[in-house]
């Protein structure tokens, strides 16, 4: 029995031995130092593959760009900022531009302008001799005032899309917000379900205020702030509606089905505005275009053979 003892012994103290050098060979390592040693294994990239990497527009257009706004923004008025970013608001500012942004967008705009007058007027009016300078100087302001105006033309465009798009999504956002409630939901969840459903600028504010409720703000600072980024009449009614249903207490089921109601009939209503409109509207295209044909079918074969008689006597 000795050998047998002494057999088992060997192999107890060997297996013994095995798990001390496994875990000696795989010492736990903690996961930031390893983070670390990773980042210093990493080969460092000079400045200028770093800028390389970067799009050619970031490392031409932006820098530009960002010391023309920064003039320009320095000669701005506190008024005319404040109108900007309320107009970027309302536009739901695209490309997430801020007002120094759009200054430079602008800067660079009259500059393009200016630049483009005075190689279409200006330079070949010179080898001419045909206007005095006082002439090619207004071209080059006429040059830099469109160049520094069409990006407002552009921006007012979009503010105006995207209200008639939250219009026209208004309807069908506050029914399903209406049947939401009805089946049990409360308001912030009600709300939820219209941002996961629907697709629209009206949703994304609706997101944003939710985000904003999420991380502590009132929910009616949260909703009033809507208005001034939408300047919707129709929203700002509903949104008026809601803060004063919660105010007083009542049920928001009730107000949201008086206010759905009262969308479809301004809805109908606008359609049939519109349907009124169409006949008025098609008055200049009929003048234009139709018109000036029917009479070129109608009348030319008679002018023409006016024309034969009198030239053959």
């Amino acid at each position: 029995m000795e050998p047998i003892a002494l057999l088992i012994a060997g192999l107890a103290a060997g297996a013994i031995l095995l798990i001390f050098i496994g875990l000696a060979s795989n010492p736990s390592v903690d996961p930031v130092q390893a983070r670390l040693n990773q980042l210093g294994n990493m080969q460092a990239k000079n400045l200028e593959e770093l800028e390389l990497q970067a799009p050619l527009v970031d490392r031409t257009l932006r820098p530009i760009m960002a010391g023309l706004s920064n003039r320009a923004n320095k000669m701005a008025s506190t008024s005319f900022t404040q109108s900007t970013e309320k107009r970027l608001a309302l536009a739901g500012n695209p490309g997430d531009l801020r007002v120094a942004d759009w200054m430079g967008i602008k800067t660079v705009g009259a500059v393009v302008g200016g630049a483009l007058f005075t190689l279409l007027f200006v330079f070949p009016k010179l080898v001419e001799f045909l206007l005095p300078f006082p002439f090619n100087f207004i071209w080059i302001l006429v040059g830099l005032y469109l160049g520094y105006s069409i990006p407002e033309f552009w921006l007012g465009g979009r503010v105006k899309k995207r209200q008639k798009l939250i219009l026209l999504q208004i309807p069908d956002a506050l029914d399903l917000l209406t049947i939401s409630v009805r089946a049990g939901l409360g308001f912030d969840g009600a709300l939820g379900k219209v941002v996961e459903k629907l697709k629209g600028p009206l949703t994304e504010e609706f997101r944003r205020a939710l985000a904003e409720i999420r991380v502590g703000k009132p929910r009616r600072d949260a909703l009033r702030d809507i208005v001034p980024r939408t300047e919707v009449t129709a929203l700002t009614n509903f949104i008026g509606a809601i803060i004063q249903a919660e105010q007083l207490g009542v049920s928001i089921s009730k107000v949201l089905q008086v206010q759905s109601e009262q969308l479809r009939i301004e809805r109908r209503q606008r359609a049939e505005e519109q349907a009124a409109k169409a006949p008025i509207k098609m008055l200049f295209p009929l003048v234009g275009c139709i018109f000036p044909s029917l009479f070129i079918v109608i009348l030319g074969p008679a002018i023409i053979l006016i024309i034969t008689g009198l030239s053959g006597t």
